[in-house]
C-alpha cells in the first residue's frame, strides 16, 4: 500500500494596517514610517472587533509604526506577542515618496501606463521594482510558514506590498500598482500550502 502525503496547510490573515495621513491624501508613503491617523486608529479598533472570534497562532508586522500600532491593538486580550519582520516593510518608492498618485499620472505619463500594463516592471526612480519587493518578501514568508504548518498565521503588512504578497500567494497576477497603494485595515484569509 502506498501513502499518499498531503501537503500541510496554514492559514494566513493578510492584514493591511489602518490608514496614515499620507493614505488620506492619495500620497504614496512606500517604506516612509508613519504612525496611524485618527481614523486608522478607528479602522484598527473596528478590524480588532472583526477578528477578535478568530484564533490566531501567531501575529507578524512590518517595520513601519503602522503596521506595529496595528499588531499592537490586533494581540490585545491575546496569549500573543507581535514579531516584526523586516522582510516585510514596503516597496522602496525611492524618488516616488511623498507624491500623490495622480502627479506621477500627469508628470510620467509612460510610467504610469506601464504600471498598469506590466506592474511587475515598474522600478521608481531611486527604489526598488515590485519584482524585487516580492522576491524580498516571499523568501521571508515561506520561512514563517515551514515554522507555521497547520496554524492560524496573521501578517500585518501595508499595501501595496500586501496586494503583492496575496497575488504570489495566490498566485494571481501582480495587481495595478495605483489601485493598492492606500492601507485601510482590512483583513483577507488565505490557505497556503506549507
Amino acid at each position: 500500500m502506498i501513502l499518499m502525503r498531503t501537503a500541510a496547510k496554514s492559514r494566513i490573515v493578510l492584514i493591511r494596517p489602518g490608514a496614515t495621513s499620507f493614505d488620506e491624501q492619495g500620497r504614496m508613503k512606500g517604506s516612509l514610517d508613519m504612525p496611524l491617523s485618527e481614523r486608522g486608529r478607528q479602522q484598527v479598533d473596528h478590524l480588532a472587533e472583526e477578528l477578535a472570534g478568530i484564533r490566531l497562532d501567531a501575529i507578524y508586522h512590518a517595520p513601519c509604526e503602522s503596521a506595529g500600532e496595528t499588531a499592537a491593538v490586533l494581540v490585545e486580550g491575546r496569549d500573543l506577542r507581535p514579531k516584526m519582520i523586516d522582510a516585510f516593510r514596503n516597496i522602496d518608492h525611492g524618488l516616488w515618496h511623498g507624491k500623490l498618485i495622480d502627479e506621477i499620472r500627469r508628470n510620467q505619463p509612460r510610467l504610469y501606463r506601464s504600471g498598469i500594463e506590466n506592474p511587475e516592471t515598474v522600478c521608481p526612480p531611486g527604489g526598488e521594482s515590485l519584482q524585487q519587493a516580492a522576491a524580498r518578501s516571499m523568501k521571508a514568508i515561506h520561512r514563517v510558514l515551514r515554522k507555521s504548518r497547520n496554524q492560524v498565521i496573521a501578517m500585518v503588512i501595508p499595501d501595496p506590498l500586501a496586494s503583492l504578497v496575496a497575488a504570489h500567494l495566490n498566485e494571481e497576477a501582480m495587481p495595478d500598482i495605483w489601485k493598492v497603494e492606500t492601507d485601510g485595515a482590512r483583513w483577507q484569509l488565505i490557505e497556503a500550502d506549507c
